[in-house]
C-alpha cells in the first residue's frame, strides 16, 4: 500500500475514536480543526442540530507562515465565536496530534477567550 494511505487511514481512526467521545450540545459546541496541504481550517459545530455555527480559515488570516496564521485563526474564531456568545467549547483535534499547527491554534483560541 502507498505510505500516504496509509497515514490518511490512521488518522480517519483516530478522528472517529474521537468523534465517538466528543459531542457539541448547544451549551458547548464543538471546535473542530481539518489540516490540508494549503490551510488549516476550523469550524464551531452544534452535533444536536447539525449546524456550523462559525468557520473560518487559514485563507481568510493575515499572518506569515505555518505557526503564526495558526495562532491567529484561533484568536480570530474565537472572536466570531464571541460574537455569538459562545465562551465554552469541546475541542476535536481531528485525529491530529496535539502538537505544531493544532496546539497553536488550540492555544490562540484560549487567548481569544474560548475556555475549553
Amino acid at each position: 500500500m502507498d505510505k500516504s494511505i496509509i497515514k490518511k487511514e490512521k488518522r480517519t481512526r483516530r478522528h472517529n475514536r474521537i468523534r465517538a467521545k466528543v459531542k457539541g450540545t448547544n451549551e458547548m459546541p464543538r471546535l473542530n480543526v481539518f489540516k490540508s496541504n494549503t490551510a488549516l481550517y476550523a469550524q464551531i459545530i452544534d452535533d444536536t442540530a447539525g449546524k456550523t455555527l462559525v468557520s473560518l480559515s487559514s485563507n481568510e488570516v493575515k499572518g506569515k507562515v505555518g505557526l503564526d496564521k495558526a495562532k491567529q485563526v484561533g484568536v480570530e474564531i474565537a472572536k466570531l465565536a464571541g460574537t455569538k456568545k459562545i465562551k465554552k467549547v469541546v475541542f476535536d483535534r481531528g485525529g491530529y496530534i496535539y502538537t505544531g499547527k493544532i496546539k497553536a491554534l488550540a492555544e490562540g483560541a484560549r487567548e481569544g477567550g474560548l475556555i475549553f
